[in-house]
């Protein structure tokens, strides 16, 4: 036996290391998707932040399985050509963008100005938009590229407060 071992052990390893990435593969909860025919699908990594910002329900804890179904949604949906997060952010009330590192109520305020009033708007700007708009800031010139705003907004738009704080810091 000592033999077969000596002569086999990364056989074995391998062996031992692929069962149980198929075990974790096959015995894992899946993920419960819900339909809606005028809007895209809801996964509950979708669902559970902007219940938790709606404050129905505690934010959720951060798990691997969210970090790949959040990509993979996003992957999908770029490559199919839908809006995974389409119908993420509720109409009509307006984000606080004093929320994001760098933006005081003066510069929110000149943003609610320019219609901006959404972090999904924000994200959405195209570099051309970004820089027609900081022209237009006064002495905030500079301030959206400098800290990042956009690339802020776009981590809370999308409801990551986990990827957000790792990248910025506390919210």
């Amino acid at each position: 036996m000592v033999e077969f071992l000596n002569t086999y052990w990364l056989l074995l390893i391998v062996a031992i290391m692929i069962g149980a990435i198929a075990g974790m593969m096959f015995l894992r909860p899946h993920q419960r998707v819900t339909f809606d025919h005028e809007a895209a699908p809801q996964r509950p990594h979708m669902t559970a932040a902007a219940k938790a910002a709606a404050g129905t329900i505690a934010e959720p804890g951060h798990h691997l399985s969210d970090d790949i179904a959040a990509a993979a949604s996003d992957a999908v949906g770029s490559i199919i050509g839908a809006n995974p997060h389409a119908g993420q952010a509720a109409a009509g009330a307006s984000d606080d963008f004093t929320r994001l590192k760098g933006v005081g109520p003066r510069l929110a305020a000149l943003l609610a100005d320019r219609g901006l009033t959404r972090f999904a708007q924000l994200a959405s700007l195209s570099a051309g938009q970004v820089e027609t708009i900081d022209a237009g800031l006064g002495g905030f010139k500079g301030r959206l590229a400098r800290d990042r705003v956009i690339e802020q907004a776009d981590y809370l738009a999308r409801g990551d407060v986990y990827g957000y704080e790792q990248r910025f810091g506390k919210l």
